[in-house]
């Protein structure tokens, strides 16, 4: 994302996210640490790009990483690496997630949910800019600026235990707090023309047309979910009404403010939005796509290891998959059982993280493989998103086919 899209979602008309910008101003040509706060939904990382694309870092990596969406024991690799042999499955020396971000800015969101362990090695590294990879000796500098961010009450979890102080005051250097959408809806109106426009560069078949009706009675809502809800909602929107003009009445159908998310009650409004509506027609390259099949009446009942064995037999991988689980019989055929127990007894040394670690890596190559290298398509294919393909990618420390990878 460019410097300038950035700060035009920040660029807003409320007192309040005009102090952010001030704040965001003073402190990006800097390097120091910025502890970013606010609800969730409400752009703390879209500060932190602008902070980074403001900063004498702009030609740097900006690394982006989610605390709470990493395994615990899987955290401390990602941000240090890992050394050749560290634990089973690392066939080489991998970097890690500082190392990429050196020479740029690290942004460690969410960081009230990351382990105590790893909070203790946390401090040594703001401190001193250096860390050792998992399973290495050598410590590694590092020329990093750190912004950290979580939408929860660091105080709180201070006072529960669950977070060190000593942390906080490390990370608490030049504190930015980002008010709820619900503090500023005089920023609703340029809001939603941003995310409109947005729509239409990311190739939105329809976006809706708003009434200034409309935008009054978003301006009304409550936004518990702050931004991320409201571009929901704006999408939600264009997928029921297309191109039409939308009105108050058409949004309050919408929007029903809720204090806590109810899916049932999410649900039953959408129904009721598109109740006597006409459907959407969808582009004519979409609506000329025939439906893949969802599966194959005719194909017989297969267990795991005859799966994989088909799947793999034209890559030519070699199968390290033990067949444990049995795939569900067609009606009416008796369901084949396999005894899991004695799959663990003949094994010499069965262990079901090593097991299921293989399954996964095997999955993942099969699907880079079949999508060109392209990691979005094998995301599409595996129904991950990205980004957690690419995590799982540097876990496995799997090699991609030697094509464009997008």
């Amino acid at each position: 994302m460019k410097r300038q899209d950035v700060e035009r979602y920040l660029d807003l008309p409320s007192a309040g996210m005009r102090e952010v910008v001030h704040m965001v101003g003073r402190v990006a040509p800097l390097g120091t640490t910025v502890f970013i706060n606010g609800p969730s939904g409400s752009g703390k990382e879209f500060v932190a790009r602008a902070i980074h694309l403001m900063s004498k870092r702009a030609t740097g990596p900006f690394v982006p990483v989610n605390c709470g969406a990493i395994p615990r024991d899987l955290l401390e690799g990602e941000l240090f690496g890992s050394e050749r042999g560290a634990f089973t499955g690392s066939v080489k020396t991998r970097q890690g997630l500082m190392e990429i971000a050196s020479g740029g800015t690290l942004f460690l969101d969410e960081i009230g949910d990351m382990p105590l362990e790893m909070q203790v090695k946390m401090l040594r590294v703001l401190e001193e800019r250096s860390f050792t990879r998992v399973g290495g000796e050598k410590p590694i500098k590092v020329d990093i600026r750190f912004v950290c961010a979580t939408h929860r009450d660091l105080e709180k979890l201070i006072d529960a235990q669950s977070f060190r102080e000593d942390l906080f005051y490390r990370i608490n250097v030049f504190p930015i707090t980002i008010p709820s959408l619900d503090e500023r809806t005089d920023d609703i109106p340029t809001l939603v023309a941003l995310i409109l426009e947005r729509f239409k560069a990311q190739g939105f078949h329809s976006t809706p047309n708003l009434t200034p009706g409309a935008v009054a009675a978003l301006q009304a809502a409550a936004w518990p979910g702050n931004v991320r809800q409201l571009r929901n909602v704006l999408e939600r929107a264009g997928v029921l009404f297309g191109d039409r003009p939308v009105d108050a009445a058409m949004i309050s159908r919408l929007v029903k403010p809720s204090p806590r998310i109810d899916r049932k009650a999410e649900a039953d409004a959408l129904w009721e939005a598109a109740d006597g509506l006409d459907a959407v027609a969808p582009s004519p390259a979409i609506a000329a796509q025939p439906a893949p099949p969802l599966f194959h009446a005719d194909a017989p009942p297969m267990d795991l290891d005859d799966a994989l064995d088909e799947a793999f037999e034209d890559a030519g991988k070699p199968i390290l998959v033990p067949p444990i689980i049995a795939a569900t019989p067609a009606r009416g055929t008796p369901k084949e059982e396999i005894d899991i127990r004695d799959v663990m007894r003949r094994a010499q040394k069965f262990s079901l993280r090593d097991y299921m670690a293989r399954m996964e890596s095997e999955f993942i190559r099969a699907a880079l493989q079949d999508s060109g290298g392209s990691v979005s398509g094998a995301a599409r294919i595996l129904g991950f998103q990205r980004t957690t393909l690419i995590e799982k990618i540097r876990k496995f420390s799997i090699d991609r086919p030697d094509q464009t990878i997008d």
